[in-house]
């Protein structure tokens, strides 16, 4: 895979309304579903977007595949443009809101504001959770002394990771600290002294879209991260 994102035919503004409206959706709709049958609010990244896992008895999920929902279960999908929160709620027989008695949310809920969502950016950021998944699934079996924890699309960051070892890392689609998706590797002490071309981000390290480009790259790039935080600090090293 070769991730585009950021690149000239798709706007930096454009971008971040999509990441905006995506968001929104995650944290108000598909969040809040998963929340109201279960209890639990991590997601999934999927093919075209991400989703809910299968809840309740009939298995049934919420999915973003580009600029759709999609609303299925073990017999059938149905799938609809997402245009505002009420319309998409409605939809999916949801009531939106994010759940804050787990979390703040960190995007508004106007259930009535246009969800901006430009099919490419979309698409390029489905892309991007796509190859950050497969790269931490590649180190997951890496390093089984890390004790990995399960990749999880996280609603209120919005981002896809793992803890292992006492270190973070994840894809991000951007945010208002790194405008392009990124890679992160966040040692839980903080980013360890005397490197800092490495260690770039107040959290530890960060490499965009421009810097890694296959799937092989970011999980070179999780490897070197975790190598450099277990030589500055011994102890951590479980494997």
């Amino acid at each position: 895979m070769t991730a585009m994102i950021g690149s000239a035919d798709c706007q930096p503004a454009c971008l971040a309304a999509t990441r905006d409206g995506l968001h929104r959706v995650a944290e108000h709709l598909l969040a809040a579903a998963r929340y109201a049958a279960t209890g639990e609010i991590g997601l999934l990244p999927a093919p075209g977007g991400f989703r809910t896992p299968p809840f309740g008895p009939d298995g049934r999920f919420l999915a973003v595949d580009g600029t759709e929902l999609v609303v299925g279960d073990a017999a059938a999908t149905r799938r609809t443009v997402l245009t505002t929160l009420r319309a998409a709620a409605e939809f999916a027989g949801v009531t939106p809101g994010a759940p804050a008695q787990v979390y703040q949310p960190a995007t508004s809920l106007d259930p009535d504001e246009p969800l901006m969502i430009d099919p490419q950016a979309a698409r390029l950021l489905a892309e991007w959770y796509q190859l950050g998944a497969q790269a931490l699934g590649q180190l997951a079996v890496e390093v089984p002394g890390d004790r990995p924890s399960a990749a999880v699309l996280w609603p209120e960051h919005f981002d896809v990771g793992i803890t292992a070892g006492a270190i973070n890392y994840g894809a991000s689609p951007g945010d208002d600290h790194i405008a392009d998706p990124y890679l992160y590797v966040g040692p839980h002490d903080g980013p360890p002294p005397g490197d800092p071309a490495f260690w770039n981000a107040p959290f530890g390290a960060a490499r965009t879209c421009r810097q890694i480009g296959t799937v092989a790259e970011a999980a070179a790039f999780f490897r070197d991260g975790r190598a450099r935080a277990q030589a500055a600090t011994p102890n951590r090293r479980t494997s």
